[in-house]
């Protein structure tokens, strides 16, 4: 009993000694895991707590504001900050309002740079206002502010004489930027209103002559100009329209370039129209349509040996849609009929040959069941099918596997779906895409899983785990470049990686 009560007397003593002799190495422990926490709080926030990405946004976004950080292009400015939040969950009421805040700040420091007669800083903090949908009255007040002072240090007679110049010397190129800076200065200057006017209908004029040479990337040039300067010019809706009426009589000519299977010239007019239009709804569907054709000719071409030409064929395919599913398939379609060539040329028909045949139809048949369909390359199902056809293209067994390799990925896809599994369900749709390519069947399971892509990428945007949404959005990009609701997404998901 006595000695028990000895051991709990001695015990705190005990462990201060120990402490004592080990207080070093405590202290170096602490400091570690202080240093960590410090190094690695973000990433463990969003790991262990994805909700507090949220809040995490907010409080970044909060701080960014009091230190004068408003926009920045790395991401760390409050607006990205905020925007990102808002990103994550457009309705978080916190958002919205850092972001009025963020409005407002910068009203204050286009004072302050007026103040200090810094006109590039105080148009660019109006400018982010503006986007920011601050008061309209407080804006005009600080942009009146800001026309006064610049109004003051310029020389606007100079301004004047080397605008109306320019004009006269047919160059409304050289001539708008002058009458723009002159307008910033005195809006309501009726020569410089006319003389702008002058200067866009001289450069609609040019956008007309380009017309009629049926140059379209020149006339959206020009007009683009024409829209930049001034939305509401009176001449401006007569010329869009013919630029319109142009766009879809090359359209129509690229669509019977393709129907006449005049690939060639298909290709050509789409390029130009592409480069004259790139954000034309209309043009990128003809364009995808021509690159699927182009793939389709790159395989004929492939299946009858001519590979140098199918590879001139699927570079053009490329040009017009690099991402389009069938022409990634083309292209390892075309990898491996130059394989299966190499293989048939070493000795089809020979004893050898037959013994490769039973042994490539043998490890399809595994791969298969292991779940290999098109990967890994070299080692698939349908790689050692492909083999197979090379070694002996009229043989019933090579036949009757491909249908039913065919069946099964087309089963498969479905299934996979319907089990909400989408990297395998991706799989199967690619070998079934690479085993029969013009199958019609395959186009509605495409749309089906490009939308199911977007969901999971959807959801992890919510969770805060952007890199996986970002492939998620590639692989629904890839699958149906025309997805509904891909673009908002896309555009959702970038606001929030901005403020990495």
């Amino acid at each position: 009993m006595f000695s028990r009560s000895r051991r709990r007397r001695a015990s705190p003593a005990l462990f201060l000694a120990a402490v004592r002799r080990r207080w070093p190495w405590l202290l170096l422990a602490a400091a570690v895991l202080a240093t960590m926490l410090v190094l690695f709080r973000q990433p463990l926030a969003g790991w262990l707590w994805p909700a507090n990405r949220i809040d995490l946004l907010l409080a970044e976004g909060d701080w960014a504001l009091a230190e004068g950080r408003l926009d920045r292009a790395d991401g760390q400015g409050a607006r990205q900050k905020f925007e990102a939040a808002l990103a994550l969950d457009g309705d978080r009421r916190e958002a919205r309002e850092g972001l009025a805040r963020v409005g407002l700040a910068a009203l204050r420091q286009a004072r302050d740079a007026i103040a200090r007669r810094q006109w590039e800083p105080a148009r660019r903090q109006l400018a982010l206002a503006e986007a920011l949908e601050v008061p309209r009255a407080q804006l005009e007040a600080e942009r009146a502010r800001l026309r006064r002072a610049e109004a003051a240090g310029t020389d606007l007679e100079a301004l004047r004489a080397r605008a109306q110049a320019a004009l006269a010397a047919n160059s409304p190129e050289e001539a708008l930027p002058l009458f723009a800076r002159w307008l910033s200065l005195q809006p309501e200057d009726t020569a410089a209103l006319e003389g702008r006017e002058d200067a866009l209908s001289m450069l609609l004029q040019h956008a007309r002559q380009a017309l009629q040479a049926q140059d379209l990337a020149a006339a959206a040039r020009w007009i683009a100009q024409v829209r930049g300067y001034d939305p509401g010019h009176v001449e401006l809706p007569d010329v869009q329209s013919g630029f319109a009426q142009a766009l879809d009589t090359e359209l129509r000519g690229a669509g019977r370039d393709l129907a006449g299977g005049r690939l060639d010239a298909a290709t050509a007019r789409l390029l130009a129209l592409r480069a004259a239009a790139p954000e034309e709804p209309a043009v990128a569907a003809a364009a995808q349509r021509a690159a699927e054709a182009q793939a389709a000719h790159a395989l004929r071409r492939s299946a009858d040996f001519h590979f140098d030409a199918a590879q001139r064929v699927l570079a053009q395919a490329r040009e017009l849609a690099p991402d389009a599913a069938a022409v990634v398939a083309a292209g390892r379609e075309l990898a491996r009929d130059r394989e299966a060539a190499r293989l048939r040329g070493k000795g089809a028909g020979t004893p050898q040959a037959a013994v490769r045949l039973r042994r490539s139809l043998q490890e399809m048949e595994a791969a298969w069941q292991r779940g290999a369909w098109i990967a890994p390359p070299g080692a698939s199902a349908y790689d050692h099918l492909r083999t197979a056809q090379a070694l002996a293209p009229d043989d019933p067994r090579v036949a009757a596997a491909a249908r039913r390799l065919q069946a099964r990925a087309r089963d498969c896809a479905e299934a996979a779906l319907r089990g909400n599994r989408l990297g395998q369900a991706q799989e199967c749709h690619d070998a079934w895409q690479a085993l029969a390519p013009r199958d019609p069947e395959l186009a509605a399971v495409r749309q089906r899983l490009a939308q199911r892509w977007l969901a999971v990428g959807e959801e992890r945007l919510r969770a805060g785990e952007l890199e996986v949404a970002a492939r998620a959005l590639a692989s629904a990009r890839r699958l149906d470049p025309r997805s509904e609701g891909l673009d908002a997404f896309a555009e959702r998901l970038e606001r929030a990686r901005s403020s990495r």
